[in-house]
């Protein structure tokens, strides 16, 4: 069973908003089985929308539209709807109650305007909206299925959790789709993948595999989709046994709550150890990442940007003959940073970077993209160089995961 999603919206299309929309009805029809095909965003305008829906009931089982339902002229979703499905308009009565209800409670006045998101296509099945007064609409032929929601995420969602998700539960027989997340840190894409193409290639052929790269980061995602739910989820759990001998060395967690801050996070609580960051060239980016963690506060510290050289001697201790010998990015710099900052804030460990992000080299002989990491650790403290590239989000994300991925090594020595 497919789905395809239909946004509608200029806002979208100008850049104004992001689709979140979408992205998470598909996660929500993914967890009931339903598999979508394609992601659709188009101009508020009947020509599009009728030319959208062709084209997605041709494809797809389910076509979800949100966008374009509420009670100004530009809103003309149900209208385009109507003229697609040869139909036409009717007040619905229970909707008129519900506005009038609703606008009662917040003593405001029921208008005309408001009285016409009431109209609806005849042979619709309107969908209560608890939180606002656009209805949803579902139209089933018999053979697909075609449901309008509002553009207001809020409202979206909760008509899908309570009218959309449980329909489309009732009317299909839907398979059981089983998703597990590898996450790893500290080798390329190219290079995992030739490490695991013998285990890849022998995978069952309902479960698939996919690569999903960032900045110093890999996930792999393994996929099960089939009619017996306890067969997809062992055999997957059969596959992360097999995968795990090969690569144990650079997987951080699974799923994507267990990131690398979040596994820092929990090694540094079971061994009750403390942390604090001196950070120059990632400003700052290793402390949000450490805080989005709950719970960070009981081993995490404190931070300091050091951005310029001024705070990196006279704030956080660095020696300016230190600087004058060696220049800000530099590997005895780095250090003298982590080394600092750990004793200033009496923490167990400390991470301190220092390079050059780009787009300038600020005056050093170091290329854009050059990073130095240090991490002090109780017994010592040590620096590495690293070549991380352009541009400068690319050079702040991968140094910032190294870092963690350094520290997290630290750790388990103990």
């Amino acid at each position: 069973m497919n789905a395809e999603i239909i946004t509608i919206g200029d806002e979208i299309l100008i850049g104004q908003i992001l689709d979140s929309n979408s992205k998470w009805i598909a996660e929500e029809l993914n967890k009931i089985g339903v598999s979508v095909y394609q992601i659709t965003s188009i101009q508020d305008d009947s020509n599009h929308i009728l030319k959208a829906l062709r084209e997605a009931q041709h494809n797809a089982d389910i076509v979800i539209v949100t966008g374009g339902l509420g009670p100004t002229k530009d809103d003309i979703t149900k209208h385009t709807l109507a003229t697609y499905f040869n139909d036409e308009l009717v007040l619905n009565e229970a909707i008129v109650t519900h506005i009038q209800k609703m606008f009662a409670k917040i003593n405001y006045p029921f208008t005309a305007v408001n009285k016409n998101q009431a109209l609806v296509p005849k042979t619709c099945e309107p969908l209560k909206n608890y939180l606002g007064t656009a209805p949803g609409m579902w139209f089933d032929d018999g053979k697909k299925i075609v449901v309008s929601l509002p553009g207001v995420p809020t409202e979206m969602k909760g008509l899908m959790e309570k009218s959309v998700l449980p329909k489309l539960k009732a009317r299909f027989k839907l398979p059981y789709i089983v998703h597990k997340t590898i996450i790893t840190y500290g080798e390329g894409e190219s290079v995992v993948a030739e490490k695991i193409s013998d285990w890849e290639a022998n995978l069952p052929h309902f479960i698939k595999l996919a690569y999903l790269p960032s900045f110093g980061k890999l996930r792999l995602r393994l996929t099960g989709k089939g009619t017996n739910k306890q067969v997809i989820e062992t055999a997957i759990e059969n596959e992360v046994k097999k995968l795990t001998k090969l690569i144990s060395n650079i997987i951080v967690g699974y799923d994507d709550t267990e990131t690398i801050e979040f596994v820092v996070g929990n090694l540094l609580t079971l061994q009750k150890r403390t942390l604090a960051t001196v950070e120059s060239c990632t400003g700052g980016n290793i402390a949000k990442m450490i805080t989005s963690v709950p719970g960070a506060s009981n081993y995490f510290k404190g931070a300091i940007v050091a951005y310029t050289p001024f705070v990196k001697t006279d704030i956080v201790g660095v020696s300016k003959q230190l600087i004058e010998a060696h220049s800000v990015v530099s590997s005895p710099v780095a250090e003298a940073m982590a080394t600092a900052i750990q004793q200033k804030l009496k923490v167990d460990y400390a991470i301190a970077t220092t390079g050059n992000a780009g787009p300038t080299t600020d005056e050093t002989d170091e290329t854009v993209g050059t990073v130095y990491i240090a991490i002090a650790t109780p017994t010592q403290v040590f620096s590495k160089k690293y070549f991380f590239g352009k541009p400068r989000e690319k050079v702040i994300q991968r140094a910032s995961n190294k870092a963690l991925e350094l520290l997290k090594k630290e750790i388990l020595k103990n």
